[in-house]
């Protein structure tokens, strides 16, 4: 592959700032291939394809194959989505490179981001499987969680399997909180405050705030008094009665949302300081003044973000090699993400809320909905997303916000076998009958129908929710009772068995005679991992379909060991095969059967333990092999108990 017209740039001749964040391999289809790519200025591109020992340039100059967005003034976001002609092969491996201009030669990976390449490699050599025998999955990729992270051991995985692609995974799914917009390290908030100076992302002015805009908040980050800032609501009258005595009540309650986000700039700084290691040498670190108390927590959490920060190249390598697909949760955005009727309203009828949930959802747009699936927002939403971008003012904002308050399919499907069908488990939810403070089904039953109709008439399919839809039985009567008690906040009652109306359509379409017989159901959320076979119990028939619960969180995020350790002991006991409680749940008809941890003690079966869930399928779209790939390189296989 020729790389340049005439000599080779050195590394060090290509401005280190040039290239932000990327290339993201995001979406890899037969006769598609979709990167996400942001650099400090519009880079004229060509995409360089090694297929069968010939070469394919492609010139990325004008859309639909490029569009570039400016995010602002140094910052330039590049979306390609080209057509691949010839189709891929199933089980193709090929080499890709892109290429920049500079002056006039061009440079390729090898030259402008050499760490994204393995050992050995001159190009990003990927494998193109739309049969699903091997994927990985995972969510909840905390900064400042004191851990390994799960992106950088699949990539040491990889690199210990290049000389064998048919050992790679065809696909990475991304089950939800790529970013915690609402629980942020201090260290981590002065490097987005400092990153978005340098880049000169948008400002913004606020209304009902108690600060004016971006620029005063940019010159006082509010470092751990970001509480002071989020809005109250008078409206919420049974959480005040029951918990707040009468006073008003924050929307915003994240454990972590003393330095929540606000404005789009912070949310798409944290992207790129997230996915590359690029921007963090860009700017000083700050050293704050705070008092004994706070130093000692800024200095821990320095620490962490210093060992995330190492990590970061081999995360920005393998999310180069492997398509990534995506789905927000509630982290994302904020904890309580439309999680009661009540929350919802509370939240949108106020303009400062409004704004900081609508900037969040803007961030997820443009760094994570727009790669699944490019042509699903043509039309008003891309019209008001560029209106916004060349002019961004508060009128232009609000009405893009509007708008994304409005849009009803960030779900989306891949032609994949068996296929996988990624599920919008916040935005159309089924608000409560019993009362708005209640929790609200996770898909209304709109939603719940269309689900239903893309269900029909096939034998095996992947389903990603984000929540689990079996999860652990104790757990969600925990927060059963904490529902009962008016204060679903306080535990994120949010489990497909909180609302009537929501598990008993959803249970019905496991249940339908022209559904699937063999479902996968992939999530995350809930910071432990756990694997069950389900059987549905049919009235007339001997067997019902078969699921499997595979739930993987978190990427860099653990459940509190003694309290997990306490509810796995107490949920065997009190839901035992046996147990008359299991006639007080929603599963009665049903025979869940855990699979055993191998690490674990008889009877265990949650592993806490960071990382990335690795799932092999046999022809029949049936698990074969769950294992939870350790981020501390201890790897856990979920055994089947025959």
């Amino acid at each position: 592959m020729n790389h340049n017209a005439s000599r080779p740039h050195a590394a060090s001749e290509v401005p280190a700032g040039d290239v932000l964040a990327g290339p993201l391999l995001r979406s890899l289809l037969a006769e598609r291939m979709t990167l996400w790519l942001v650099a400090e200025a519009p880079l004229r591109l060509r995409l360089c394809l090694l297929r069968h020992g010939g070469e394919q340039v492609i010139e990325l100059d004008d859309a639909p194959q490029c569009r570039r967005l400016p995010l602002g003034e140094r910052a330039h976001l590049h979306l390609i989505d080209v057509a691949l002609s010839p189709a891929l092969e199933e089980g193709e491996v090929f080499d890709y490179d892109l290429q920049i201009a500079i002056d006039s030669d061009w440079q390729g990976v090898a030259g402008w981001a050499p760490e994204l390449l393995y050992d050995g490699e001159q190009y990003l050599r990927v494998r193109h499987a739309m049969n699903l025998s091997r994927l990985v999955h995972g969510s909840c990729r905390k900064p400042h969680f004191d851990g390994a992270d799960g992106l950088a051991r699949l990539d040491r995985w990889l690199a210990e399997r290049r000389d064998s692609p048919e050992q790679w995974p065809s696909l990475l799914m991304m089950t939800g909180d790529q970013i915690y917009a609402d629980d942020v390290a201090g260290p981590m908030l002065l490097a987005i405050r400092n990153l978005s100076r340098h880049l000169g992302l948008p400002g913004e002015r606020f209304e009902e705030a108690s600060i004016a805009d971006s620029s005063e908040l940019e010159s006082d980050p509010r470092l751990y008094r970001r509480g002071e800032l989020l809005p109250f609501t008078a409206d919420n009258r049974a959480l005040r009665r029951y918990f707040f005595g009468g006073k008003e009540k924050p929307i915003f309650t994240a454990a972590g949302a003393d330095n929540h986000l606000i404005t789009l700039a912070e949310i798409l700084a944290m992207y790129l300081l997230v996915w590359s290691p690029r921007p963090w040498r860009l700017f000083e670190r700050d050293t704050p003044e705070l008092d004994d108390e706070l130093t000692e927590r800024y200095r821990h959490e320095q620490r962490v973000i210093d060992d995330f920060v190492a990590e970061l190249p081999a995360v920005a390598r393998v999310l180069a090699h492997l398509p990534s697909w995506m789905i927000f949760d509630d982290h994302d955005v904020t904890d309580d993400w439309n999680l009661t009727a009540e929350w919802e309203r509370a939240a949108h009828e106020h303009p400062f809320s409004r704004r900081i949930l609508g900037n969040a959802l803007i961030g997820y747009l443009l760094c994570q909905g727009w790669g699944n699936r490019p042509q699903a927002f043509d039309g008003e939403v891309m019209a008001r997303l560029e209106a916004y971008l060349h002019t961004p003012d508060a009128e232009q904002q609000d009405q893009l916000i509007t708008t994304l308050e409005r849009f009803e399919r960030w779900h989306y499907s891949l032609p994949t076998e068996p296929a996988m069908l990624v599920l919008d488990t916040r935005t159309r939810r089924w608000r409560s009958e019993r009362g708005l403070h209640k929790p609200s089904g996770l898909m209304d039953w709109e939603a719940l129908t269309e689900l239903q109709q893309a269900l029909m008439d096939r034998e095996s399919v992947i389903m990603v929710s984000a929540a689990p839809v079996f999860g652990v039985k104790l757990i969600e009567t925990v927060q059963r009772v904490f529902v009962w008690l008016n204060r679903p906040l306080l535990v994120d009652a949010e489990n497909w068995m909180a609302h009537r109306g929501a598990a008993y359509v959803m249970l019905n379409i496991f249940h339908h005679r022209k559904t699937p017989r063999r479902f996968v159901v992939l999530s995350g959320d809930v910071h432990y991992s756990f694997a069950y076979d389900v059987r549905l119990r049919e009235p007339g028939r001997r067997d019902g379909p078969q699921i499997w619960q595979i739930t993987s969180s978190g990427i860099r995020n653990q459940f509190p060991d003694r309290l997990l350790d306490t509810f796995d002991r107490l949920n065997r006991w009190l839901f035992a095969a046996w147990s008359p409680l299991n006639l007080l749940t929603k599963r009665r008809h049903m025979r869940i059967k855990p699979r055993q941890p191998d690490s674990r003690s008889p009877g265990e079966r949650l592993v806490n333990l960071s990382g990335m869930g690795l799932v092999d399928l046999d022809a029949e779209g049936r698990p074969i092999d769950i294992v939870q790939l350790g981020g501390d390189d201890r790897d856990v296989r979920f055994e089947r108990d025959e």
